[in-house]
């Protein structure tokens, strides 16, 4: 049977790919992805056969790695982070359903979750919630019920895709709906660039982070009530100490 793997290749810094993905990149006949993700392994598999398409060509992405894998190629379609996490294996599920022939695998990666908290120190270590500011597939008004009800829940969140060009002020909205449960000095934290050339943090206040500019390359981390600064980290306790 015919197959396509669905990697995730993790934030992009090659190091932070698992052996398992970068096996498969290596004994593929063709790599197929959004361009931005493919530029991150060129350099890494430069012998490769690339397909590349522009973002929200998402389903023609997927139709061209199974009709590519029918013909009898071995594919590999890319994701930054983990191909599960707001990837491309959902879609790739979908749409195999009209390819019965190709078999579809999924490889797991880092998470800008997981990835920007190890950068911070350890935001993630209770009960979180990740969230994604953008509205394009899902209405806003269901993300603002989604944000009330983790912060509410005191749920440490995790933000992904926090503003664009066009959503230059969603991230301040989300600050508000967050404030209406959670302390103006609830501790957060930013990291743009996890894993790639220019990579930095931001340790600051809920309140601060409203008036925060970012990007679509920005990873936020909003505490809970127990999160706070330890020797400038960000740190969730999880209560061991409490444990006789």
């Amino acid at each position: 049977m015919s197959k396509v793997y669905v990697v995730g290749i993790g934030p992009g810094a090659k190091k932070q790919m698992t052996l398992e993905a970068e096996e498969i990149l290596q004994s593929c006949d063709l790599i197929v992805g959004y361009t931005v993700y493919v530029d991150l392994v060129r350099e890494t598999f430069p012998e490769k056969q690339f397909l590349t398409t522009p973002m929200r060509q998402e389903a023609k992405r997927c139709e061209m790695a199974l009709e590519t894998a029918k013909q009898g190629k071995c594919v590999a379609m890319v994701c930054s982070g983990d191909a599960g996490v707001y990837g491309m294996a959902g879609l790739m599920f979908e749409i195999g359903t009209k390819f019965p022939e190709v078999e579809i695998e999924i490889v797991p990666g880092i998470t800008a979750a997981s990835g920007g908290a190890s950068v911070l120190g350890a935001p993630l270590i209770h009960d979180f919630a990740v969230i994604s500011l953008s509205d394009l597939l899902t209405p806003w008004e269901k993300i603002e019920k989604r944000l009330r009800a983790a912060a509410m829940a005191d749920f440490v969140v995790c933000l992904y895709n926090p503003s664009s060009k066009k959503r230059h002020d969603y991230l301040e909205k989300a600050c508000v709906c967050l404030l209406e449960y959670k302390r103006e000095d609830t501790v957060c934290g930013i990291v743009r660039n996890i894993g790639r050339t220019g990579e930095s943090y931001k340790i600051l206040s809920l309140e601060e982070l409203k008036y925060t500019e970012t990007d679509m390359f920005t990873t936020v981390f909003i505490g809970n009530e127990q999160t706070k600064i330890v020797n400038g980290r960000m740190v969730t306790p999880r209560g061991y100490r409490d444990v006789q």
